[in-house]
């Protein structure tokens, strides 16, 4: 996942011509493995606890989504060479600050930490979707969460 992104200047493994595109494609794949646990634990409660989930994770992708389109309209480019050289003049986030703000709070909302800690409503849906996962399964997953 990280071959596209530039280590220094000069040195990436993979120089994509669509590197942002590529980066939003692979950071929304999180939304199938979300659904489908909820699926596969065959409870009604573990299901709607992923369709929850889902529907949160899925909204702010597309915020994040939006967001990451004033960069790209900034810079003119989706490759993320000619992003990060296009800033030696002035860094992005100096005139895009409140557009960083929405980033950040984007990001929070994206690891379901609170204050946006909904889907996971320990209160009626006991673990969200993974309410019918124990041991090794529970553990993947809540690794899977902080990785």
């Amino acid at each position: 996942m990280c071959a596209f992104i530039p280590f220094s200047n000069g040195i990436v493994l993979s120089d994509l011509s669509l590197g942002i595109i590529f980066l939003l494609a692979i950071s929304s794949l999180g939304v199938f493995g979300v659904l489908f646990s909820g699926w596969a634990a065959n409870s009604k409660f573990a299901l709607l606890g992923s369709l929850r989930s889902t529907a949160q994770m899925v909204s702010y992708e597309v915020i994040f989504g939006l967001l990451v389109l004033m960069v790209i309209l900034f810079s003119s480019s989706f490759n993320m060479i000619q992003i990060i050289e296009s800033q030696q003049s002035i860094w992005y986030i100096i005139p895009l600050l409140p557009v960083s703000l929405l980033f950040l709070i984007a990001i929070i909302a994206e690891t379901n930490r609170a204050p946006m800690d909904l889907p996971e409503a320990e209160s009626e849906l006991v673990s969200g979707f993974f309410t019918e996962h124990s041991s090794v399964p529970f553990v993947m997953f809540f690794l899977a969460e902080y990785g």
